[in-house]
C-alpha cells in the first residue's frame, strides 16, 4: 500500500464512492505552501513588532533562538514525514505513534493553531491593505477598525481560493512570495550599505548592540519574545497536510520541510537585524519600530523611495493573505482528516466530486475566523494590532505543545522501536528540542499574565481542554480513530528493505 502510493497516482474515490484527494503535487507545490504559511515577507513586516515589545532591541537575538528551536522541531517532521505521510499532519503521526487519543489531541490543537493564524494573517493583510490605500490616496487616515473591514473582505477571496485545486494556488503563491521575499532583501542590502557608509537617515550608523540585550532586562524574558520568532516561522511544517496530494511524499515533502526551515532562520536573523539598525537602538527608535504600520515598506520609503516602500506593502499584503490561505488549507485537511475517521462532524470530511478538495471543512475555518474577529471587534472592542497579538500568541503556544507531542512520538518510533537504521547519538537532538520548547511554553504561562495579554495564554490553555475534554466524551469514537489510523493510506512505515531510506533526504 505504501509503496504504490509513493509513486502512482492515488485513486480517485474510496471503497465507499467517496471522493479522495487528488495525488498530483511535486515538491515544489510543497515548498510552495510552507512557504506560504510561513510567510516570510509578511512575518518580516510585521512579526517582530510583537518581539520588540518584549526585548526591545534585541529582536534577531530571540529569531535566532527561535531558529534553533524550528531546526530541533524540524529534525522531527524530517523522521516522521520520511516514514508516513497523511493528510491530518500530526493527527496521522501522532495518532500512529502515541496512540489514537493523543493523536487527536494533537490533530485537534494543530487545527486551532491553523485556525487563530487565519485571523492573525488576516489582520495583518487588513492592515497593510489600508496602509496602501492610504498611500496611494484611495482611502486617507483610515480608521483603526478598517484593518478588520478589509482583513474580513480578503478572507472571502481566501475561502473561494481554499477550495479550489491547491496546485495552481500553491504555484501562485510561491510566485508572489518569491517577487516580495527578493524585494526585501533587496531594501535590506540598501538600507545596511547606507548604514554601513554613515548616509543613512537621521545619521544612523550599523549599530551592534541589536546581539544584545538591553541593560536590566533578564535573559528569561528573551523567551516571552520567542513566540513572535516561532510564530514568524510557524507553517514551516504545512507540507506535512499535502501527504496525500504529494506524488513522492516520502522524498518530497521532509526536503520541503527542511528547506523552507533553513530559509526562513537565515533570513528572518539577517533581515530582524538590519530593520532594528534601520530604526534606530535609541529609546525613540524601538518606539517607531513597534509603531510602524509595514516595517519593510516604511524602511523602503526612508531609505529608498516611497514608490518601493508602497509595492512592499503591497507585496506584504499579498503575503499575509496568501498565509491566510495556507491557514485555511491546513486546518481544512486537518477537519477533514479527523472528520472522515470520525472524531469531528461527518460533514466535514466532503470532498467535492468536481474540485476534489474538502470544502465543507474549508467553509468551517473560514467561518471560525469571522466568528473570531466578531467577538473581537463587537463584543470586546478590540483593534487589528492586539487581535493579531493575541490571536498569534494563542496559535502558538498550542503550536508548541504540537511539536512537543510530535516529538515525544517521532523518539518513541525511531529511538525506542529496534530500528539500527538511525544512528543513536542523534536522540540528543530531540531532546534539546524539546527543552527548548518546554521553557518556552512554561515562561508564556506562568505567571499568567494580566490585562490584555491574558487572552493569549487561557484561551490556548481553554483550547487544549476542551480538546482533552472531547477525546475523554468520546471513548468510542476515539477507539474508531485509531483503528482507521492503522488501516490509513500513508500511516504504514517504508519497508525495512530499504537500506538508508530514513537518513537520505
Amino acid at each position: 500500500m505504501a509503496a504504490s502510493s509513493e509513486t502512482g497516482p492515488a485513486s480517485t474515490a474510496t471503497e465507499t464512492g467517496q471522493p479522495k484527494l487528488h495525488r498530483n503535487l511535486s515538491v515544489w507545490e510543497a515548498i510552495g505552501i510552507s512557504l506560504a504559511l510561513m510567510a516570510p515577507s509578511m512575518a518580516a513586516s510585521i512579526n517582530p513588532q510583537g518581539t520588540a515589545t518584549t526585548v526591545g532591541r534585541a529582536v534577531p537575538i530571540a529569531f535566532a533562538l527561535a531558529f534553533v528551536g524550528v531546526l530541533l522541531v524540524a529534525y522531527t517532521f524530517v523522521r516522521l514525514t520520511q516514514r508516513f505521510h497523511h493528510s491530518g499532519s500530526v493527527y496521522g503521526f501522532v495518532g500512529a505513534t502515541l496512540g489514537p487519543r493523543t493523536g487527536v489531541i494533537s490533530g485537534w490543537a494543530l487545527t486551532g493553531t491553523y485556525t487563530f493564524y487565519a485571523v492573525v494573517t488576516s489582520m495583518a493583510g487588513g492592515r497593510f491593505a489600508a496602509n496602501l490605500l492610504d498611500a496611494i490616496g484611495v482611502w486617507n487616515n483610515p480608521p483603526a477598525w478598517s484593518g478588520f473591514l478589509l482583513g474580513v473582505i480578503g478572507m472571502v477571496l481566501v475561502w473561494f481560493l481554499a477550495i479550489t485545486p491547491a496546485r495552481g494556488g500553491t504555484r501562485v503563491l510561491l510566485a508572489a512570495e518569491a517577487v516580495t521575499v527578493l524585494l526585501i532583501l533587496i531594501v535590506i542590502v540598501i538600507v545596511f550599505a547606507k548604514l554601513a557608509g554613515h548616509s543613512a537617515p537621521n545619521k544612523l550608523g550599523v549599530d551592534w548592540s541589536v546581539f544584545s540585550l538591553p541593560s536590566g532586562t533578564p535573559l528569561s524574558t528573551i523567551f516571552l519574545g520567542v513566540v513572535f520568532g516561532f510564530l514568524s516561522f510557524a507553517g514551516f511544517e504545512a507540507a506535512s497536510t499535502l501527504g496525500e496530494e504529494t506524488r513522492r511524499p516520502r522524498r518530497d515533502i521532509p526536503r520541503a520541510i527542511l528547506g523552507v526551515a533553513i530559509f526562513g532562520g537565515i533570513y528572518f536573523f539577517v533581515v530582524t537585524a538590519v530593520e532594528v539598525m534601520g530604526f534606530g537602538t535609541s529609546a525613540r527608535g524601538v518606539t517607531a519600530f513597534i509603531n510602524s504600520t509595514s516595517l519593510i515598506g516604511d524602511l523602503g520609503t526612508s531609505y529608498v523611495a516611497s514608490w518601493l516602500g508602497t509595492i512592499i506593502t503591497a507585496g506584504a499584503m499579498i503575503s499575509a493573505f496568501g498565509c491566510a490561505l495556507a491557514s485555511t488549507v491546513g486546518a481544512s485537511r486537518l477537519a477533514y482528516a479527523m472528520s472522515r475517521d470520525g472524531v469531528l462532524p461527518a460533514r466535514l470530511s466532503r470532498v467535492s466530486p468536481r474540485r476534489r478538495t474538502p470544502t465543507t471543512s474549508a467553509a468551517a475555518v473560514v467561518l471560525a475566523v469571522y466568528l473570531i474577529v466578531a467577538f473581537t471587534w463587537f463584543v470586546l472592542g478590540g483593534d487589528p494590532f492586539t487581535l493579531f497579538l493575541e490571536s498569534g500568541t494563542i496559535g502558538t503556544l498550542i503550536l508548541l505543545v504540537v511539536y512537543i507531542l510530535a516529538t515525544i512520538g517521532m523518539v518513541r518510533l525511531v529511538f525506542f522501536s529496534g530500528d539500527s537504521r538511525v544512528r543513536r547519538w542523534e536522540l540528543v537532538i530531540p531532546v534539546l528540542g524539546i527543552v527548548v520548547l518546554g521553557y518556552t511554553l512554561f515562561r508564556n504561562v506562568w505567571p499568567l499574565p494580566t490585562g490584555v495579554a491574558w487572552w493569549g495564554p487561557s484561551v490556548a490553555i481553554a483550547w487544549l481542554v476542551v480538546g482533552i475534554a472531547w477525546v475523554l466524551a468520546r471513548p468510542a469514537a476515539t477507539q474508531r480513530a485509531g483503528e482507521l489510523l492503522t488501516q490509513a493510506e500513508g500511516l504504514a512505515a517504508p519497508d525495512a528493505s530499504e537500506p538508508g531510506r530514513l537518513s537520505r533526504l
